[in-house]
């Protein structure tokens, strides 16, 4: 069914087009006429201008033929990560990579390219569907800031595939929800050399609170990570403000909770316990937070209707799904919490993220067969 050219010509063309978050412009352009080259109405929401990006949002909708059931959304982001500028997709023996210093553009570009050729096969066989719409965000990359503005009012499925994870044949259904945090350390700069005891260093208490949390895996249902640490001017100065950002992540909003609570008080302690005399008064460091969640947990039951939809497509292929609990957010975690139930589905993607980034055309192809029969079966 099919056509392995088309998917190849149409994945080469995508990852040729640079789209970094907030510079989706000409991916959108591209992607607005192919989907109206399909006969589909496309409409753009108004996420541009909120997130700073060239582009909104993508709505693109493919009338019901030949069959009356519920609609379906097939979603992708079309921004990559950096470095993207000059990326020139190579094919060799069956493998996609970038040419040079780039990512490729598999994120998300094989699932876009899979969701297109699906419909393509649809179309030219006369597939009886429902109402399918495609919704393709801008700034994923970005803290999911295409799907957190994206207008709902022009969505009207509420049950969806997301194609944004590694692998094939595989669905991940839970994910966990994550609280950003932001912590500013202030205590007392003084020269190093000269009059160190006049100094209170908010680089010394950010590293006592550090120390002492508990990072990484927690357990099976939690992580977490202070990313960037910045502060201080120079090596002769004892350092008066740092300033850390950092995440907790977890499948149990109460775990979350705690663990976010205990980084907090990690870091209260330490400023407290980070002081100096000086002329006479007590100087501490004094501590600012921020905790902002991120992404909301998401759990599609294991019943649920678009999982026994995909199990059943995957039967029509001779094949197995792998389920999975995921371990990081997406798009998919916002749609739920819209009321969307949507899974996330593998597009054979690799090393994303990286200069190593790859996706094998028989993995797309696999993909793209296995939309082909969900959209049959939905």
């Amino acid at each position: 069914m099919v056509n392995s050219e088309r998917l190849i010509a149409e994945f080469a063309r995508q990852a040729g087009i640079a789209s970094p978050s907030f510079r989706e412009g000409e991916i959108s352009r591209y992607l607005v006429e192919r989907f109206e080259g399909l006969g589909m109405t496309v409409v753009m929401d108004d996420a541009g201008p909120k997130v700073g990006s060239e582009s909104g949002n993508l709505i693109a909708t493919l009338s019901a033929r030949g069959k009356v059931c519920e609609p379906l959304l097939l979603s992708a982001h079309m921004d990559t990560v950096v470095p993207a500028d000059g990326v020139e997709p190579v094919l060799c023996d069956g493998v996609f990579t970038s040419a040079g210093d780039t990512i490729l553009g598999a994120d998300d570009k094989a699932g876009l390219a899979e969701i297109i050729e699906a419909l393509e096969v649809v179309i030219e066989q006369d597939i009886p569907h429902g109402l399918i719409e495609v919704v393709i965000t801008i700034c994923e990359e970005k803290g999911l800031l295409g799907a957190k503005y994206l207008d709902y009012s022009k969505v009207v499925s509420k049950r969806g595939l997301a194609l944004d994870t590694s692998g094939t044949d595989r669905v991940i259904n839970t994910a966990p929800a994550a609280n950003k945090m932001r912590i500013v350390l202030t205590g007392r700069e003084s020269h190093a050399g000269i009059e160190p005891e006049n100094g209170v260093s908010a680089i010394v208490a950010a590293a006592k609170g550090i120390a002492a949390m508990r990072l990484g895996r927690i357990d099976h249902e939690t992580t977490a990570n202070i990313g960037t640490i910045h502060g201080g001017q120079a090596t002769n100065i004892i350092p008066r403000q740092v300033v850390l950002e950092g995440e907790a992540r977890s499948h149990d909003p109460a775990k979350l909770q705690a663990q976010t609570e205990h980084m907090l008080a990690c870091l209260k302690q330490a400023t407290g316990a980070t002081q100096q005399i000086v002329q006479g008064d007590l100087v501490t460091v004094s501590i600012e937070t921020e905790v902002l969640s991120d992404y909301p947990h998401m759990a599609v039951a294991r019943e649920a209707g678009i999982l026994q939809l995909i199990e059943q497509a995957a039967e029509r292929l001779d094949r197995t799904i792998e389920l999975r609990d995921g371990g990081g957010g997406s798009d998919a975690n916002i749609f739920n919490g819209h009321g969307i139930e949507t899974v996330i589905i593998g597009t054979g993607m690799t090393d994303v993220h990286t200069i190593d980034e790859s996706v094998r055309v028989t993995d797309m192809v696999r993909v793209a067969e296995l939309l082909v029969e969900v959209i049959r079966l939905a």
